[in-house]
């Protein structure tokens, strides 16, 4: 949890500077124990998609954060050679399907990545990762009605962060007991607080193992958004009360406590962890800022299926064009 915090620190001074591609970056601050506990719950065959705030996730699952940090940067040696950026960020060889900016984008790839586990039999479990605002979203009850329905290992978790973009949860839907509604298409499903990871993962444990021997499940994981929406957004729909009652519940300084207090570290081991993460991360920005952005001449590698021509840009088009008249 301390790393993906560190992380997540370090992508957003490196926005702020202009060091990153595109124009938004979503944060997870405040999620990490969403990310920590599931992900521990998984093996390493599993296959998971996620949501534009999925950096944490995907560090949780093993990702390397100097390639998360040059992919974010737009540069060569990222996961996507820079094309994907923070929200379509993908690797197939750690199970990531792939982040999507799409409200719920990600959700149906599971399904299939389900039923093609349940067909070879590889004993594999397909994680869907989205927050909030797809709760609202149709595809995510197309997708849990066709799980139940065909018993594949799926498991959906909604990272409940208590926002849609400005939109509060509760001026969203009438009921926010989102396990009620996957219980309807006859899933197994949990509602767990965010802020205890012992609690998250403990849950999702059981979930995920149940969607292992063939029942599908839902995890609702209650945590709250630190930041704005995106990097710059300074939420002006949030009161500064409200901000500082969410960031009492921390994952981070809730185990830390709870670790000292039971006896199981001292405060100057943590400290090291603490200190290691934000070092590593560092490196990361080091690393991604020197290294090299895509060359030009492969924009269109990845997109058109390999043997076939690549398009003539305008300009060489235009030139041929006047070289006949």
């Amino acid at each position: 949890m301390r790393r993906i915090r560190s992380f997540e620190e370090h992508v957003a001074d490196l926005y702020v500077r202009g060091g990153t591609a595109g124009s938004m970056l979503h944060l997870s601050i405040g999620e990490e124990a969403a990310a920590a506990g599931v992900s521990a719950a998984m093996k390493p065959e599993d296959r998971f998609t996620t949501h534009h705030r999925g950096h944490g996730i995907f560090l949780a699952r093993g990702a390397a954060p100097d390639r998360m940090m040059a992919e974010i940067a737009g540069k060569e040696v990222g996961y996507c050679r820079g094309k994907g950026g923070s929200m379509h960020i993908a690797d197939m060889a750690l199970g990531h399907l792939g982040a999507n900016a799409i409200v719920g984008g990600g959700i149906p790839h599971v399904v299939g990545a389900g039923l093609s586990a349940k067909r070879l039999g590889t004993g594999a479990v397909a994680v869907a990762f989205f927050g909030d605002g797809a709760m609202q979203q149709g595809l995510l009850y197309e997708s849990m009605n066709m799980a139940a329905l065909w018993e594949l290992p799926v498991v959906f978790v909604c990272v409940n962060n208590q926002y849609g973009m400005a939109t509060r949860i509760d001026h969203a839907t009438k009921v926010t007991a989102f396990d009620q509604r996957a219980r309807a298409f006859g899933l197994a499903a949990a509602m767990v607080d965010g802020e205890d990871v012992e609690a998250v993962h403990a849950a999702a444990s059981e979930i995920v193992d149940g969607a292992r021997a063939g029942q599908p499940g839902y995890l609702a994981v209650t945590c709250y958004r630190f930041f704005g929406h995106g990097r710059m957004d300074k939420s002006p729909y949030r009161s500064p009360e409200e901000e500082a009652a969410g960031r009492k519940r921390d994952p981070i300084a809730f185990a830390r406590a709870r670790l000292i207090e039971r006896g199981l570290s001292e405060a100057a081991a943590l400290d090291a962890i603490d200190t290691a993460a934000r070092a590593e991360m560092a490196a990361t920005v080091d690393f991604a800022t020197a290294a090299t952005a895509p060359a030009l001449a492969s924009m269109f590698r990845d997109v058109f299926a390999v043997g076939e021509p690549e398009p003539e840009s305008v300009r060489t088009r235009i030139a041929r064009v006047l070289a006949r008249s």
